[in-house]
């Protein structure tokens, strides 16, 4: 991403960018920068393609037309899979040749490292992954954010809205436009502003499930389900979460076993401090056998509704109670 930066701020462009990863509020935001950058607002000399099976003679012979009355001429691609699969060997070719005044981006949700337009991209011009931010990142974007605002948060308010808010900038982004609303005429948010009124992801609802579950309070979490349930969130969409978190209650007892702290595990995890802390908590409920069981009981459940053998809904119930 600094490279980015860099280009733009010295206005000299590469050949060809590709902007990729997880994090979509982060591409949407280089990809809109990059483009300013490279044309401004000269619709004349910018194309943009979307989705699978683009026509790349097309492609190549529009990146061979000088511009039209302007420095360069940008070409954006989105979402082509021209980064996961073959068939690109034209554009591969081609790249080394194209002039100058021509810039190709491409913004991608999935690429495979070992595909030759990847390595080409690499060569000639740069590649950015924009991935999950970390929570100390994530802090720090957001408390910039809020300091706009003329709005000021504590460390642990900041903890907990992102604790509701999962990692995904662009949820976080619309949280806090809720709170700089809701909090109008006052520069303090507070826990309780947060409380009130940020809505708690999916995620963040299904790790309240299963920490009520290693406590043994089967009711709490059939609760919590059941609100998952009404607000439309579908239990094929929440089995998967279910098995992920006990599979990362397992890999949190392993590594306590090697005697690694919270923060240690944090950083190995890629999880927030707190998270890890939780999950250790879980860890402590159980021991390393029953953990593998779980783990295995989880992966056996989704396996019998994938293969119809056990109505979704009712899997996850089972789950739960522990008689399945």
């Amino acid at each position: 991403m600094k490279e980015l930066r860099q280009d733009m701020k010295a206005g000299r462009f590469k050949p060809v960018y590709l902007i990729f990863g997880e994090e979509a509020f982060l591409k949407k935001s280089y990809k809109n920068q990059m483009k300013k950058a490279i044309v401004g607002d000269d619709a004349m000399n910018l194309h943009r393609f979307e989705g699978k099976g683009q026509d790349l003679r097309e492609i190549i012979s529009l990146a061979d037309t000088m511009p039209f009355f302007g420095e360069r001429r940008l070409i954006l691609m989105e979402d082509t899979g021209l980064f996961k699969n073959a068939g690109a060997d034209a554009l591969v070719d081609y790249l080394p040749q194209m002039p100058e005044t021509t810039c190709i981006l491409f913004v991608e949700s999935e690429v495979d490292k070992r595909n030759r337009l990847y390595k080409k991209v690499k060569e000639l011009g740069y590649a950015a992954e924009m991935e999950r931010q970390d929570p100390s990142q994530l802090a720090s974007w957001a408390g910039g954010i809020l300091a706009g605002e003329g709005k000021k948060i504590t460390a642990q308010t900041m903890e907990l809205l992102l604790e509701k808010t999962g990692d995904d900038m662009e949820n976080i982004r619309m949280e806090l436009e809720k709170l700089v609303s809701y909090t109008l005429g006052r520069d303090v948010i507070t826990a309780s502003d947060v409380e009130e009124i940020c809505t708690t992801r999916i995620t963040s609802r299904v790790f309240n499930m299963v920490e009520a579950i290693t406590e043994g309070n089967v009711r709490k979490a059939l609760d919590l389900y059941e609100d998952l349930l009404a607000l439309k969130e579908e239990p094929r969409k929440i089995l998967p979460l279910i098995g992920r978190q006990f599979n990362q209650i397992f890999q949190v007892k392993e590594l306590m076993s090697q005697g690694m702290n919270r923060g240690a595990i944090g950083s190995a995890l890629k999880l927030k401090p707190y998270i890890a802390g939780k999950l250790m908590n879980q860890a402590r409920a159980y021991s390393p056998d029953r953990l593998r069981a779980a783990v295995n009981l989880c992966t056996d459940t989704e396996e019998a509704v994938k293969t119809g053998q056990l109505n979704d809904r009712m899997a996850v119930e089972l789950l739960i109670t522990g008689k399945y």
